[in-house]
């Protein structure tokens, strides 16, 4: 008994589709422009995320940053517009007060400052003082040596960690600058460590910008005192930050005397809100991009099940003749269904490699001084999902063109030639 699919049957197919190139071409645009869409769409939008989000690069998600700002309403006899200080005794009051606090670490920035080491000059550098736990607010991509440490800070020693841009300028020659000296005003200081991070946003000066030192060195090298610049806190696992900043707001507002209605003393800067909000978008293009292309991937569809009838209908006498000397109605519902299969199948496979290349494309251009910023590429698990996709919308276009096909009775067929 021949069976439903053999290989006479793929011949047949084969030979029915070079026969009718112009209505197989025209069979398969469809197919092959709705699933190029979508996967084009679908890796773009993963590299422009990933894009977006290296500019958050070292950051951690659930952080929240406080600046002192002027005051805009008068508070228990002091005027508006008064200027006040974070100090360090923030840093315990919240330590103690905000048990759902798992790191507060505070930041002092000088900015402008030239760094020198021999003949080679920086003289765009931020001079960031941090302490050790500063690493779980903006998680350093250590290329070289090692992040500042406790005992760094507690024994002001003469360190420093740089930026990407500060070690290409200091060491044009490339190589390890551990233990390497640099002079920052007149002082000098030993490499420990270089930072490769490279996004644009980050806490007071770009991390490339930077040589940090540690905290209470810059204190006493800058005659900071007890003021702070920026004080930096990330939450405990399970901890929304957007529920703590209230309360942390309140106890930094009490201890300074600040109006707790005044939202221009304080800047409080969420991250877990922008990293949200970046999710959120995202979610809502790649819902629009797989709209969109499954829309175009179904019209196409539709237009293979109506170029398949008008196939079955020129073949009326053929599929006639076949039932008249022992081909089986399986065996016929087999050879449209299949060809159906074939034809989105070979025109959605050109159009995932076609896309792959496209995007191939992309990454070459994006891609600078031998550094890719962004994979811009299908999801393998997309494309895999694409293939079982187009197999099943293969066979739902081929389902009416086969029951018209079946319906054909061998004297009907003679009678129509």
């Amino acid at each position: 008994m021949k069976k439903w699919f053999d290989t006479d049957t793929f011949r047949e197919i084969l030979d029915s589709i070079l026969r009718n190139k112009s209505r197989s071409l025209l069979t398969g645009f469809g197919v092959f422009w709705g699933v190029f869409m979508l996967m084009l769409l679908t890796g773009g939008g993963q590299g422009f995320k990933q894009l977006l989000m290296k500019e958050f690069d070292g950051f951690a998600q659930n952080t929240c940053i406080v600046i002192a700002s002027s005051t805009s309403k008068p508070y228990k006899g002091f005027e508006k517009g008064r200027n006040w200080n974070l100090d360090y005794g923030d840093v315990d009051r919240l330590k103690n007060m905000v048990p759902e606090l798992e790191t507060v670490s505070p930041t002092v920035s000088l900015w402008g400052k030239t760094v020198s080491r021999d003949e080679y000059t920086s003289s765009r550098a931020v001079v960031k003082g941090a302490r050790a736990d500063y690493a779980n607010i903006e998680t350093p991509k250590l290329k070289y040596g090692r992040w500042l440490n406790d005992a760094d800070n507690l024994q002001e020693r003469k360190v420093c960690v740089i930026g990407k841009r500060v070690y290409e300028e200091l060491f044009p020659e490339g190589g390890s600058p551990l233990g390497k000296r640099l002079s920052v005003d007149g002082s000098y200081y030993t490499v420990v460590g270089v930072n490769w991070n490279e996004g644009d946003i980050s806490v007071d000066g770009r991390a490339s910008d930077s040589v940090v030192i540690p905290i209470n060195q810059a204190k006493r090298a800058y005659n900071l005192g007890n003021t702070i610049h920026l004080l930096c806190f990330t939450a405990k696992p399970g901890i929304t930050m957007s529920d703590v900043t209230p309360r942390v707001k309140e106890v930094i507002a009490r201890r300074h005397l600040l109006d707790p209605t005044d939202e221009q003393a304080m800047f409080l800067l969420n991250t877990q809100l922008i990293f949200g909000i970046v999710d959120n978008l995202f979610k809502g293009i790649n819902f629009l991009i797989w709209l969109i292309g499954l829309g175009t991937l179904l019209a196409g569809v539709i237009g293979v099940s109506n170029i398949m009838m008008v196939s079955v209908k020129e073949r009326t006498t053929e599929i006639g003749i076949r039932r008249a000397i022992g081909a089986t109605p399986n065996q016929i519902l087999g050879q449209i269904i299949s060809e159906s299969i074939v034809l989105t199948l070979v025109a959605g496979m050109s159009a995932i490699v076609f896309s792959v290349l496209i995007l191939s494309g992309v990454e070459l251009a994006m891609t600078t001084d031998g550094m890719l910023k962004a994979p811009f590429q299908v999801p393998f698990w997309t494309a895999v999902l694409a293939a079982v996709l187009l197999a099943v919308l293969g066979v739902v276009a081929g389902l009416m063109p086969a029951a018209r096909a079946m319906q054909i009775k061998p004297v009907d067929a003679m009678r129509d030639e």
